[in-house]
């Protein structure tokens, strides 16, 4: 179910099918309004629940169409919630509109895309090369954040780990967005991504320059207390040879190259997993 389920959502996704009302940012921001508040959200238990409640819908609703229709319903469940968490069609909008501003030349709307990619990192440059070398940085690690991620936890940990996962990203960039002090859910955050970003990251290694990518991850990947997005982006950086001129602009050069790589990241995940699946490792 994982592999048929992971096809499909891509497929949605790069089709763009699914209503932007349906996408999992636009489900929790109308689940957070109307259950939670930003008082509320103070206290540990109430971030707790807030952020369990959705998996735990999901799990019973799992259980509940369990076996019925010869797991049929199971099926329609596990690609309906992949569908929703995959589709992020607002950053591909912002991504896209980068590129088309890089390509007419346009450096201050290159840096407002940027920026909104990533609030914080992508401004801190020097000069266009040096900006598509961050956005290339900030593609890998939202390649990792909003997708290999999450195939990892749907994979491992079915449709519950895929809904969890999502939800403490959710709150985790809430939390950052509001600049509130929500208890919990930086340290959950840590440790939700603390394995599935160096198993994702290796896979750049696999997919990039073998000896540097593999020297980047030992440094970094073998580390305890370093960051999932520390580790993501090093290793991207270190497995791709980036270019130094060509036709391109400068500002994308940089970033199509680890935009390639992360694409081919993706595609080793799914060979994998239909390796795995053949020899029912995965269901």
């Amino acid at each position: 179910m994982a592999l048929f389920s992971l096809l499909v959502a891509i497929l949605v996704e790069r089709l763009k099918l699914l209503p932007s009302g349906w996408q999992f940012d636009s489900v929790m921001t109308r689940y957070q309004k109307k259950f939670w508040d930003s008082q509320s959200l103070k206290s540990a238990f109430s971030v707790a629940m807030a952020i369990v409640l959705p998996a735990l819908l999901v799990f019973v609703i799992s259980f509940l169409l369990e076996g019925i229709f010869f797991d049929i319903l199971s099926l329609l469940f596990w690609v309906l919630i992949s569908i929703i968490c995959f589709s992020h069609q607002s950053l591909r909008g912002v991504f896209k509109q980068y590129i088309q501003a890089a390509c007419r030349g346009d450096v201050q709307a290159c840096y407002r895309y940027a920026g909104e990619l990533d609030c914080s990192d992508c401004l801190d440059v020097v000069d266009e090369q040096d900006l598509g070398c961050k956005v290339g940085q900030t593609v890998a690690w939202l390649n990792y954040r909003y997708y290999g991620a999450v195939a990892l936890y749907l994979i491992f940990l079915g449709p519950v780990g895929a809904i969890l996962y999502c939800t403490v990203r959710f709150y985790s960039e809430y939390n950052s967005k509001h600049k509130l002090e929500m208890p919990l859910v930086d340290h959950l955050q840590m440790l939700f991504d603390w394995l599935p970003s160096r198993v994702f990251s290796f896979g750049y290694v696999l997919s990039g320059q073998f000896s540097e990518g593999l020297s980047a991850w030992r440094q970094y990947g073998l580390s305890v207390n370093i960051d999932a997005k520390t580790i993501v982006t090093n290793t991207a950086v270190a497995a791709e040879s980036l270019p130094e001129a060509g036709d391109a602009p400068l500002s994308v050069q940089s970033t199509l190259a680890l935009l390639a790589l992360s694409k081919r990241n993706f595609v080793l995940l799914l060979t994998l997993v239909s390796v795995l699946t053949i020899f029912g490792v995965v269901s």
